[in-house]
């Protein structure tokens, strides 16, 4: 199988907004920067919510590199959520896990990662110092001057931080999902909808309906015009 390409940063104008459109890459922004910190030779192993995106962005960078696999813990459920099963397809082993409390879920893994040789742990949102680092020459690789205000979610608020860094001079918003965050110094906002749930009001662009799509009714009351906003997936 072979893994689908990683087009280049694309920046369209959107009812006034500088969307940044990672969701034309499969497995998203992640993808990116995972592509230059995986190594050939190991199992990655990641603790993900049922409907996480990273999961997929790491299923997609293993396609591409010999003798590498990828193994997903999740919760256990009777109708797996269409990510996990983007990742199956994508040649990811998913390891379901009754009584799905997600310390559980990161317990087990953990576990597993001791029990098992030539295997690396994943942080959950893959919160690492290379990849923030990664992340930060990423985002100011963009072929934009950079923006007075900013606009993304915040699962783990790894590319929050990442977007604070590279754009310190920025007004930086972030809309809150529900996941155990840091959001550095952005300014937050809640999301109404549960974590899992589907945003109310959808943006007129491919976007990850539990996460992404959730800043979408807060850019259109709060943002001004100019603004940048991170897609991070489709």
């Amino acid at each position: 199988m072979t893994a689908p390409d990683i087009p280049s940063l694309r920046v369209d104008l959107i009812e006034g907004i500088q969307v940044v459109r990672d969701d034309l890459v499969p497995g998203g922004t992640k993808r990116r920067v995972l592509a230059r910190l995986m190594e050939p030779g190991y199992e990655y192993v990641y603790a993900s919510p049922g409907c996480g995106a990273a999961q997929v962005a790491l299923a997609y960078t293993a396609m591409g590199l010999p003798d590498t696999s990828v193994t997903i813990f999740t919760a256990d459920c009777k109708k797996p959520h269409a990510r996990t099963l983007e990742a199956l397809d994508a040649g990811a082993k998913i390891m379901m896990v009754p009584f799905g409390y997600f310390s559980n879920v990161t317990a087990k893994a953990k576990a597993y990662v001791n029990e098992k040789r030539d295997t690396k742990w994943v942080p959950f949102g893959l919160d690492d110092p290379l990849f923030n680092e990664l992340l930060v020459a990423l985002i100011r690789s963009l072929p934009i001057a950079p923006p007075e205000e900013v606009w993304s979610v915040i699962g783990s608020g790894t590319l929050s931080r990442a977007l604070q860094a590279a754009w310190p001079g920025a007004i930086v918003h972030g809309v809150h999902v529900g996941m155990k965050s840091d959001p550095g110094r952005a300014m937050v906002h809640q999301a109404p909808e549960p974590f899992p749930r589907d945003a109310k009001i959808r943006p007129p662009f491919p976007s990850c309906l539990n996460y992404d799509a959730k800043a979408w009714r807060f850019i259109k009351q709060f943002a001004k015009p100019g603004a940048l906003f991170w897609n991070v997936a489709s």
